[in-house]
């Protein structure tokens, strides 16, 4: 498929820090694409350099063929933008920022809006000083996606949302990804990427480690296996078996979980000759999968510099 979203050694550099580093990255016309991260990995610096609110240190960004920079404004007419923390004029109320938004579009579908308004439960009378963080999320929603937009760009767009109304921008996600809609979303809320994403790209002190589908990611050719004694286990009866990665000790001695990459017959001869009582075997979590990504001892506290800057 054609990409909308094209980058090609995209970097952003916080004096001494970098907010991203090298990015290149392709996103395909018509997927929901999720940009994963923990808070401060440099998923907002890439959106803001996206929408053109930053100018990179080196590299280049374009959308549907269009340099972010120097055609910033054609770029911004086919996106649907959601800020990481969307503000307005606080003495306005909701039902006027939204029309405002609407006539700098050139007007949107007056029956759609209403719809997504609704849909949130979304009161447009109140003022947005009054409105909690969800509420204030919910303007920024229907503002996003109100003009149909060719592409959504939105950081962080769950936030503050109660879960009803998160299963609403599931859904509202669902049905822009059936009209060919591109979604590039960027969270650090593991289930959400899991359920509503195509693929995943994986963001790590400001560099893209790893892109792929996310049933790939989940997969990985390995399964978590638990293995259920009547007496305590040893981690060394696994030891040397092929494709078996990892070994751990549970329920008091009582179970021992496994991640095996290729097919489980040597595991279950291992576990017959120790008299196994039950054998429990799954695909790994996405958040399973990202923690291989992103240890403790991998992962780095976010830059002095970036934290000054508000980045997440």
């Amino acid at each position: 498929m054609t990409a909308i979203i094209a980058t090609h050694d995209l970097t952003k550099e916080y004096g001494n820090a970098r907010g991203i580093e090298g990015v290149t990255l392709e996103v395909a016309e018509g997927e929901v694409f999720g940009f994963l991260g923990p808070n401060g990995a440099g998923k907002t610096t890439m959106i803001r350099l996206l929408m053109a609110l930053l100018h990179p240190t080196r590299g280049r960004a374009a959308i549907s063929g269009l340099d972010c920079w120097a055609q910033a404004t054609d770029v911004k007419r086919m996106v649907g933008y959601l800020p990481g923390e969307f503000t307005f004029d606080p003495s306005l109320r909701g039902a006027q920022i939204i029309a405002y938004l609407a006539n700098l579009r050139g007007g949107v579908d007056r029956g759609y809006t209403r719809a997504l308004i609704e849909r949130l439960d979304l009161d447009p009378t109140r003022r947005f000083r009054d409105y909690s963080r969800g509420n204030k999320q919910k303007v920024g929603l229907v503002q996003a996606f109100m003009h149909r937009p060719r592409l959504l760009i939105l950081d962080e767009p769950t936030s503050g949302l109660d879960p009803l109304n998160q299963q609403q921008f599931h859904a509202l996600v669902d049905e822009a990804r059936r009209h060919g809609q591109t979604v590039f979303l960027s969270s650090h809320i593991l289930p959400e990427i899991e359920q509503t994403c195509d693929r995943v790209g994986i963001i790590r002190a400001g560099r893209l480690i790893k892109v792929d589908h996310v049933a790939t990611l989940k997969a990985l050719k390995h399964q978590v296996v638990d293995i259920g004694f009547a007496a305590p286990a040893l981690p060394e009866w696994f030891a040397g078996v092929p494709g078996v990665e990892t070994v751990a000790v549970a329920d008091g001695g009582l179970t021992l979980r496994l991640t095996v990459r290729q097919d489980l017959s040597a595991v279950l001869k291992v576990a017959a000759r120790h008299d196994a009582l039950s054998l429990n075997s799954r695909e790994p979590s996405l958040e399973e999968v990202f923690l291989r990504f992103y240890t403790p001892a991998e992962a780095s506290p976010a830059p002095r510099d970036l934290v000054a800057a508000g980045e997440r």
